[in-house]
Formats: structure tokens, C-alpha cells, sequence
């Protein structure tokens, strides 16, 4: 298994699910498991490639005993399973600290018109003054009154 720098991770020890749990090292081995989605099996070679880093590799949780923490795997690698679910408050109102909230609804919440309305305003012809007291988008000379 060789990582996206071109490093060699180690050898593929077993396949648990979505993970492949690699094991490296030479007299103290250790395992790490990578998620299926970084890995691409290259048949010919009989080489699976990887599109992370072996420094990533090396810096995720440890497989201990056999035991993969699944949820520490993810959230090492930045997938979506490893964040719990968040809490709603109510019925189905999110909470104020809730990562789901886009920046779409925290500018409408603060009072800010969001691009993409504020982007048909201009273009409808609603455009607003410049710095200097003119339009910020001239008119088209070329349609009609």
C-alpha cells in the first residue's frame, strides 16, 4: 500500500467493512485502519494506492487488540460518520451551535441578504448605488426603454 506522497503505508493485514486495517513496521508492528473510499486497488501491480498521505496513516488511531473504534477512525479522516448526530431543540428546530445551519441561514438570521437573492435583485435591474453615486452594473445600452 503506498500513500499519495509515494511513501510505502504497509501491507494490507485484513479488510474490516469499509476499512482496511494496514499493518506497518518491521519488529513492532502496528495497525492503522483507512477507510475504503482513500484506496484504489491497481490489479496489474497488485498494489492498492492510496489518496492520503502515509503521515496521515500514521497519526490515525491505532487498531488495538482487534478492537477499530470506528467513530475515532472517521472523525480522524474527517468523515461524516464520525460527528454525532446533532440535538434538535423543539420539534425539529436546530440549535443555535448546530453544523448543519449554511451560511445561507446565519446571513438571514443576522439580517444580511443572501447572494444569490441579492444577485437577481442586480439583475432584474434593481441595482443599488455605487461608491461614487452611480450604478454598480451600467445599464445594457443596447436594449430598449
Amino acid at each position: 500500500m503506498f500513500g499519495s506522497d509515494g511513501a510505502k503505508v504497509g501491507e494490507v493485514a485484513k479488510v474490516e467493512g469499509d476499512f482496511l486495517i494496514v499493518e506497518s513496521g518491521l519488529l513492532r508492528k502496528s495497525h492503522h485502519a483507512v477507510p475504503r473510499t482513500f484506496a484504489h486497488a491497481e490489479e496489474g501491480e497488485r498494489v492498492v494506492r492510496l489518496t492520503i498521505s502515509k503521515e496521515l496513516v500514521a497519526d490515525s488511531p491505532s487498531v488495538e487488540d482487534g478492537e477499530l473504534d470506528r467513530r475515532a477512525v472517521a472523525a480522524h479522516y474527517g468523515l461524516a460518520e464520525g460527528d454525532v448526530a446533532p440535538e434538535t431543540a423543539g420539534y425539529g428546530e436546530l440549535r443555535p451551535d448546530d453544523p448543519a445551519w449554511s451560511a445561507e441561514y446565519e446571513q438571514r438570521r443576522s439580517g444580511v441578504e443572501p447572494a444569490p437573492q441579492r444577485r437577481a435583485r442586480i439583475r432584474e435591474g434593481e441595482s443599488e448605488a455605487g461608491p461614487h453615486g452611480r450604478p454598480i452594473i451600467p445599464p445594457d445600452p443596447h436594449e430598449g426603454p
